[in-house]
């Protein structure tokens, strides 16, 4: 059965323009190999964080942390419910790297249904469902991992319709990504979003990927090591002149305590609080409400198939 287009949220499915303004990509729960003692785990800072991002106009945030990274689904219903913020939850695998040794192994025979299971029967069976697919590439390539993980991702989406968001390491592999996803696996551009283009602002690949269909994600100013991002207003000037204002989302990307605005970060608010008004600049408001309303609510919207 297929229903209206709507953005499935921890809270249980609400139309596009409900979300009003989103984060399109951050996190307020992760743990990750690669960043020992670096985790976002304390679910009072995380309520903190939704109410400074709440106090500056935000009403969405979408957590990216996919399968066994730490999402703690099971506090997201309630850091909503007491925040006003609607969250939505991914299901997917990161790299295996920031697994622990035998995670990945453990579930790659059955992804796509581990996925399906999470966007229609809920994250552990009883949590909130996911709204979205979160899959990565390797550096200006996929290696057999993302293969696997994207192909099963592409069987999840056909299922279930969900959307697919996609980390791109160090913002590249946008087309092989695309090549893949929509060229052999049948997914349409526009149920693919791009993330981290911000990291690599080549103005070609941008435009090829824009043309191509899919939502670009640029999502990092949280991130003390990006030193693209003063790149950021440019390269998105560029893509609202080339037509494809429709297709741009803006996120934070706060992958560790210490990024969080509550710990001296910059954090959540940040994207409101420093980056819209730069890019009100570069573009005008009404482009920015647009990148930050209209166009999440594009992206997540989608008429979910029971699976």
């Amino acid at each position: 059965m297929v229903s209206a287009a709507t953005v499935r949220t921890v809270l249980g499915d609400v139309p596009g323009d409900a979300l009003g303004v989103c984060d399109a990509h951050d996190h307020l729960f992760m743990r990750s190999a690669r960043l020992p003692g670096q985790e976002l785990a304390d679910v009072a800072s995380a309520r903190e964080e939704l109410r400074a991002f709440h106090a500056l106009g935000g009403r969405t945030v979408v957590q990216w942390t996919p399968y066994g990274l730490g999402r703690a689904a099971g506090e997201l219903a309630g850091l909503s419910r007491a925040t006003g913020v609607h969250l939505v939850a991914a299901t997917g695998l990161h790299q295996a790297q920031h697994y622990a040794p035998g995670a990945v192994e453990a579930v790659l025979d059955g992804l796509a249904e581990l996925f399906v299971d999470e966007l229609t029967r809920g994250i552990g069976g009883t949590g909130p469902r996911a709204g979205l697919i979160k899959v990565a590439g390797g550096f200006h390539g996929l290696d057999a991992h993302a293969r696997r993980t994207m192909t099963a991702a592409a069987r999840a989406h056909h299922r279930t319709g969900a959307p697919i968001a996609v980390h791109l390491e160090l913002g590249t592999g946008a087309l092989d990504v695309l090549d893949l996803l929509c060229g052999e696996h049948g997914v349409a551009p526009r149920s693919v979003i791009l993330g981290h283009l911000n990291r690599f602002p080549d103005p070609v690949v941008h435009r090829e990927a824009a043309a191509a269909g899919a939502f670009l994600a640029f999502d990092g100013p949280s991130r003390v090591n990006h030193a693209t991002d003063w790149r950021l207003p440019d390269a998105l000037a560029a893509l609202v002149d080339a037509g494809y204002a429709g297709q741009l989302l803006l996120g934070g990307d706060t992958t560790t305590a210490q990024a969080r605005s509550v710990n001296g970060g910059p954090g959540m608010p940040y994207l409101l609080r420093r980056l819209r008004p730069r890019l009100e600049l570069a573009v005008g408001a009404d482009v920015v409400r647009r990148m930050l309303t209209a166009n999440p609510a594009d992206a997540l919207a989608v008429a979910w198939r029971a699976g």
